[in-house]
């Protein structure tokens, strides 16, 4: 076979790419070429010109996405320098030699500080008082030096105090590869192992880990391998094996540091099997057999372990059961279901139950004396706001530590004595640049959805705007998995607050802000909900003279920019522009092909398409699908090209369908991060470049230049 020169190909390609942009002095958008491929289930037959994208090695596919950056670059290059000032703003407002408050957890302290000038963390620990001398556990601005991209997860230390586990990802897959290290010596142990999920759970020996194992394709966690130090990877034993590929997989070891656990988890059910952490060789015990619908966690305290449950509780209890009887026969309720009130977390301590738990859409934090059941809630005194609980390593502890933060209120580390219910506020975030969080206003409003559901607006703003429509306004929104965009502070956001916008979240369905069932509203059969909830936000904050259509944005990632692909097709004449990122948009062709990361494990988030009734209804809302001729909002789209959750191919069919369809003269932009995948760069200041990029494509639209 003739050997080609690829990279020849790539030069030639993307040099006739340029110059085809650059005729005539015009900047002329890329143009990816069309190769029909017949995609044909259930008798329907689609057309997908843009097929041949994910070929990911093809010169032709890099050579079209470096295309499309330089387009991108071209296009955005009158705000190169605005671009550098917003970074530059963002940046100023981070303290940059910071430190987190440290946690105590066997004996020692551990933090995380940053230095001046550097991206990356470093770990650390101080022995029995945060006085005493620092121990360095890993520099990572030293580990990533010669790396695009670099990423270190899941420390845990030995019972001993003595070896670090640790995973790296150098290439944004979430493929961690473990180490382990000497913390006396500073030395690594000469074993590695790779395609791993990046952590690993200690047995009470000191040299037996537990650990998960990728499968190489799909990136399914879908074994759980023992391993012990000295002894070389090929002598790994295989504990478990996940052969649904609807589940995926994963160890931790309890707070009681006396149980190895082994979680197995769907969209919807779970199950869970222990081990003696005293006992590495010994075989594990299924704590309740997986059902379809039953889903539930476990924590252990005393005699019991303790169940977070859905068992007969569409927004979950709490149930304990004996150690030695754990099938959910014996499970005796403890805090039992509520209708009005969703039980998200718990935390157990010697003397205390904590529970985490959202009624009306705000977060709870309820705390419970084990000794007398009596019981108080934290008040925390904001129309909307965000708390959670935090790191709580020990067990023996009457100090609750959690965090606390809203719209106007920088993020909070807080310690509250269960006993005497006394505060200590141990960090807020640094905002630097003269901040005041009292120059700005956050409220809470309610849309009507087309059902007539109320749907939560988080807004916030500075002071003084008045509401004549004609501000400026940015509304996110994402509505998938049942996670809920809590209302946070964010001190990028300020620029963007400080050139006059309002800033939104729609807490739409698909979301759990209203407990479970506003999730289970937003999803499979019920997924168009999603759009037409923040269609109708859009709507209101135009209605209520927030903004007006002709200065909203939009702006939601992964998920969220399925979300933007929707509104886009649905109702473009809402928005100014929109900002997806990272999108799914392809959802049929994707959810047909398992051997793309992510497919099989969410097929009850969004139902199998081999099934004709989900496969018609996705259809119908599927972005990619339903791109047709009409006029679209400016768009800025982005992408990774290592991205292990939404492949780059998505977003760059989908703007290159965009390119072929609409029929609007409004910008259109593809962003593909070369170096990064779902989350962006690495490095805490690089992350900041993106944010600009998206601050300043935004305020291109409105003529906003400084």
């Amino acid at each position: 076979m003739k050997a080609f020169n690829w990279k020849a190909i790539y030069l030639s390609l993307l040099l006739s790419i340029v110059l085809i942009s650059c005729q005539n002095g015009a900047i002329i958008p890329p143009d990816a070429k069309q190769i029909a491929k017949e995609l044909t289930i259930h008798g329907d037959t689609r057309i997908d010109n843009y097929y041949w994208l994910n070929e990911r090695e093809n010169p032709e596919v890099i050579a079209y996405l470096e295309a499309e950056n330089n387009y991108t670059k071209a296009i955005l290059k009158p705000t190169e320098k605005f671009q550098e000032d917003l970074f530059n703003e963002m940046k100023s407002r981070i303290k940059e030699d910071d430190e987190s408050v440290p946690y105590k957890e066997n004996g020692y302290f551990y933090y995380t500080r940053y230095e001046t000038g550097k991206e990356y963390p470093i770990y650390c620990r101080k022995k029995e008082n945060p006085e005493a001398p620092e121990e360095i556990l890993l520099d990572v601005n030293k580990m990533a030096d010669g790396f695009e991209y670099f990423h270190v997860s899941g420390l845990s230390i030995s019972p001993d105090n003595k070896i670090l586990a640790y995973g790296v990802d150098t290439v944004s897959r979430r493929k961690y590869t473990l180490y382990f290290k000497n913390i006396e010596t500073g030395e690594l142990f000469p074993e590695t192992i790779i395609n791993t999920g990046g952590s690993a759970a200690w047995a009470n020996d000191n040299k037996t880990v537990f650990y998960e194992q990728k499968d190489d394709q799909t990136l399914r966690e879908y074994k759980i391998f023992r391993h012990e130090l000295g002894t070389g990877t090929l002598n790994d034993k295989e504990i478990f094996y996940e052969e649904d590929e609807t589940f995926n997989t994963y160890v931790y070891k309890s707070k009681s540091e006396k149980y190895i656990i082994i979680g197995s988890s769907s969209t919807v059910s779970d199950e869970y099997r222990v081990l003696d952490a005293n006992n590495p060789g010994g075989e594990f015990m299924v704590i309740q057999p997986r059902e379809k619908g039953l889903e539930y966690s476990v924590s252990h305290f005393g005699d019991y372990f303790y169940i977070r449950t859905n068992l007969n509780a569409i927004n979950f209890k709490l149930v304990k059961t004996p150690i030695n009887k754990t099938g959910k026969e014996n499970w005796i309720d403890v805090i039992p279901h509520n209708d009005d009130i969703y039980l998200e977390n718990i935390e157990i301590f010697k003397n205390f139950l904590v529970l985490e738990e959202r009624k009306d859409g705000l977060n709870q934090v309820r705390i419970i004396k084990w000794s007398d059941n009596s019981e108080h809630y934290l008040d925390f005194g904001e129309e909307t706001y965000t708390a959670y609980i935090s790191m709580n390593p020990d067990f023996d502890s009457d100090l609750l530590r959690y965090g606390y933060s809203s719209l106007t209120t920088p993020s909070s580390t807080i310690d509250y004595n269960m006993v005497t219910r006394e505060k200590t506020i141990k960090k807020e975030q640094a905002v630097l640049r003269g901040f005041d969080k009292t120059n700005y206003e956050s409220k809470r409003i309610f849309a009507t959805a087309s059902d007539g559901k109320k749907v939560a607006i988080s807004l916030v703003y500075r002071k003084g705007i008045k509401l004549d429509g004609t501000n400026p306004a940015l509304i996110y929104g994402y509505g998938s998995y049942g996670a809920t965009m809590d209302p946070y502070f964010s001190s990028t956001r300020l620029s963007l607050l400080d050139r006059g916008f309002v800033y939104a979240i729609a807490h739409v369905r698909g979301e759990q802000y209203y407990g479970r069932q506003w999730y289970e509203n937003g999803k499979l059969l019920n997924k168009i909900n999603t759009f037409t909830d923040f269609i109708a936000c859009s709507e209101y904050l135009i209605e209520q003279g927030y903004t007006s259509n002709e200065k909203l944005f939009a702006m939601g990632g992964s998920a969220g920019g399925l979300l933007m692909g929707a509104i886009a097709n649905m109702r473009p004449d809402l928005y100014k522009g929109i900002v997806a990122q990272v999108p799914f948009v392809d959802v049929v062709t994707t959810m047909l092909d398992e051997t793309i990361p992510l497919t099989t494990n969410e097929f009850d988030e969004w139902g199998n398409p081999k099934d004709s009734t989900y496969y018609n209804y996705m259809l119908s809302y599927s972005p990619y699908d339903q791109v047709k001729a009409q006029n679209y909002p400016a768009m800025l789209v982005t992408a990774g090209l290592h991205d292990s959750q939404v492949q780059y191919w998505e977003p760059a069919k989908w703007v290159a369908k965009l390119r072929d369809m609409k029929t609007d003269n409004n910008v259109l932009l593809l962003y593909t991060n070369m170096e990064a995948g779902h989350g962006g760069a690495s490095g805490r200041f690089q992350a900041l470049k993106e944010y600009a990029l998206e601050d300043a494509f935004i305020f291109r639209q409105l003529g906003i230049t400084e």
